[in-house]
């Protein structure tokens, strides 16, 4: 979870390469309107990301259902959608990318090709809750390259024997 332009989808990529999860992003589950409303600057409300939550949520649940990892970068700015995310289920952990606004205004800037304008930075940071301690969320930087950032949360869920080098036959 961050705001836009902290590095989620990147270093989701690389998690999911280096244990060998399944890897969707978030954005994926906007509906068309909802990424040309983002796209021309106007942010979306609760009421909009709702059947966005549970969309992603399901992912989630249908996952777990059938026994399966995956990583899902998605925003997930405030305690209550994050609450949809997770569901009570101990499983599910949220990583907060967490950044300066200098930093991540920086990233916007240099991207290329993403629907969220630079205009909704400030409505980003505006929405943002950080997870609080009873979340046991993984809180993160994001200075640091995103295969080390990966690393460092590889670590910090105790998976550092799974994916990349493990034993033939060992699953994540």
């Amino acid at each position: 979870m961050g705001v836009s332009g902290s590095g989620k989808s990147t270093v989701a990529a690389c998690l999911a390469e280096r244990l060998g999860w399944a890897c969707v992003d978030g954005d994926s589950f906007h509906s068309p309107d909802h990424v040309a409303r983002m796209r021309a600057g106007h942010a979306l409300d609760d009421a909009d990301r709702a059947p966005w939550l549970r969309a992603v949520a399901a992912w989630i649940g249908e996952r777990l259902a059938a026994g399966q990892t995956g990583i899902v970068a998605c925003s997930a700015l405030k305690r209550a959608y994050r609450d949809v995310l997770v569901a009570g289920r101990a499983e599910v952990r949220i990583v907060h990318l967490d950044g300066s606004r200098a930093r991540v205004a920086e990233r916007i800037a240099e991207r290329r090709g993403h629907f969220m304008p630079a205009a909704l930075l400030d409505s980003q940071f505006a929405a943002l809750e950080p997870p609080g301690p009873d979340e046991d969320a993984i809180v993160v930087g994001i200075e640091d390259p995103p295969d080390a950032i990966a690393e460092a949360i590889v670590a910090r869920l105790g998976l550092e024997g799974e994916g990349e080098g493990r034993d033939e036959g060992r699953g994540p």
